[in-house]
């Protein structure tokens, strides 16, 4: 199934009809020249990059633009943009009358193009410069708003432009990245499963189902992604694009994202707040979900236990404060709003505790993730060398805390307090 055939909508088995706003995906050579035909209604455009994706594919944008009253907001190259208040605000008082927001670039870029569009009221295309995560075709922002990242319900693009030419020159990390944000999805879909089998969560098997098919589909292309194959980085990302999709037919980014990216989360808030660095995100989520496997995997060995387990609140909100520092207290309060501090699922789990092991065991090993991981150059040497124990430990615990969405980091947790002790 084409993504224009996906993106005219289903009329589901769960009870929904899934539909998708986005009215042009083109991912094929030389896609940058429709921009002329896409954009012959538009007088004022205004253009937001950064100097790495202005530099890659700008003249070829100005272009297709010829004509056009063009206003440009250029971030540094140089430093990792971060999309906070300051980055929107830089966006926002450069409209004056613009009609359309043209963003060029790929994960941060366009949250910042699809955030402040959305809020202005402006219609927004992106130009992709990478096949590096699933979030061009989503509806939700990641930004980071007074210190937490947030997934923030937006707009979608009116178009999706993505030149193969462009995205086979791509730093070859962003292309990994890409690969390893697929992976993930792994984890994020068995957490959904978890949640719906747990919370009566919201779960659609075609949704479900599909994603899993994209993930099929891109494990064959790690070789040929080492070697900027064309159809290779074709098909990761019509994979990342239609797993976006997916993302907007749930009405959430349930379908791709859970345990794996709350851990990625993690090494990006903290290294934030401590000044340390941190992987590309679909790196981390691709490391990150063998540690999920892994948690899984130990969780589906182990015998529940007859009592919840629950640190005190002074020590745990201790440890959150020593960990997370200025963005601890907003994390506490989401946990308190939505009640994870306080509720008792072991009735559940006990009742539940086969099924629970069926759903955890449908996963691969965390041996066959790192075996997938290997096949396109991601070594976990690289994962703990950026981490140390302590951090990595850290995040198992607490990551959980970033969002109020229910993983295997909870379930973990609940009984056995983020750790269990081998001999």
């Amino acid at each position: 199934m084409g993504i224009n055939n996906i993106l005219r909508g289903v009329e589901c088995a769960c009870g929904k009809t899934h539909y998708c706003d986005i009215e042009y995906v083109y991912i094929e050579t030389g896609a940058i020249a429709r921009l002329k035909k896409l954009c012959e209604k538009n007088k004022n455009i205004l253009l937001v990059a950064d100097e790495n994706t202005y530099s890659a594919v700008g003249e070829k944008v100005g272009k297709a633009l010829r004509g056009k009253m063009v206003k440009k907001v250029i971030f540094s190259g140089r430093t990792v943009l971060i999309p906070d208040e300051d980055a929107i605000e830089r966006v926002r008082v450069d409209l004056d009358g613009a009609d359309l927001i043209l963003g060029i670039g790929s994960g941060v870029i366009q949250d910042l193009c699809k955030y402040v569009a959305f809020f202005s009221k402006i219609p927004y295309m992106i130009v992709a410069t990478a096949p590096s995560m699933d979030g061009y075709a989503s509806d939700g922002a990641a930004m980071i708003l007074n210190g937490m990242k947030e997934t923030v319900k937006a707009g979608l693009p009116k178009a999706i432009i993505a030149d193969t030419e462009v995205l086979m020159d791509a730093p070859m990390e962003m292309i990994k990245a890409g690969y390893g944000d697929i992976i993930g999805k792994f984890s994020a879909l068995c957490d959904w499963k978890l949640s719906a089998e747990i919370n009566g969560e919201y779960f659609c098997q075609y949704i479900y189902d599909t994603t899993y098919d994209m993930i099929k589909n891109t494990l064959g292309t790690a070789k040929g992604l080492l070697v900027r194959d064309r159809k290779s980085i074709k098909a990761l990302m019509e994979g990342l694009i239609v797993v976006g999709i997916m993302m907007s037919f749930a009405g959430s980014s349930r379908p791709a994202s859970g345990s794996e990216h709350h851990l990625s989360h993690f090494f990006e808030i903290v290294g934030i707040v401590e000044g340390k660095p941190y992987l590309a995100h679909g790196i981390d989520v691709a490391y990150s979900t063998v540690i999920t496997a892994d948690i899984r995997e130990k969780i589906v060995k182990s015998v529940f236990p007859d009592k919840l387990y629950r640190e005190s609140k002074t020590s745990y909100a201790e440890n959150m404060k020593k960990i997370y520092k200025t963005v601890a207290e907003g994390c506490m309060a989401l946990q308190d709003g939505v009640g994870n501090y306080n509720m008792d699922r072991l009735d559940i789990y006990k009742a539940k505790e086969q099924k629970i092991k069926e759903i955890l065991s449908e996963m691969p090993s965390s041996e066959k993730i790192k075996d997938m991981l290997t096949t396109a150059e991601l070594d976990m040497t690289e994962f703990y060398a950026t981490y140390s124990e302590d951090k990595i430990q850290n995040a198992i615990s607490y990551a959980k805390d970033l969002k109020d969405r229910y993983t295997v980091l909870w379930l973990y947790y609940d009984l056995f307090g983020g750790k269990i002790n081998e001999a």
